[in-house]
């Protein structure tokens, strides 16, 4: 029960992190792919991934709206 030996867990790198959230903002992700990164991705770590993600997301199409309106 208790007594079974378990491995420390992982941290994931912020490669990972990143590789993460760019395929979940497509909508592409493997279930092997899922499996692996919810046991070594913390949810913080993928809250503030998201959040720069969309944050560079939101500044790219701001600057392509500026540059195509100009």
């Amino acid at each position: 029960m208790m007594s079974e030996s378990r491995q420390p867990l992982r941290k994931a790198s912020p490669f990972q992190v990143a590789k993460t959230v760019l395929s979940a903002f497509i909508g592409i992700r493997r279930r092997a792919a899922h499996e692996r990164d919810a046991v070594t991705i913390s949810p913080v770590q993928a809250i503030i991934a998201g959040l720069i993600a969309a944050a560079v997301f939101v500044f790219c199409l701001v600057m392509l709206a500026r540059f195509v309106t100009s």
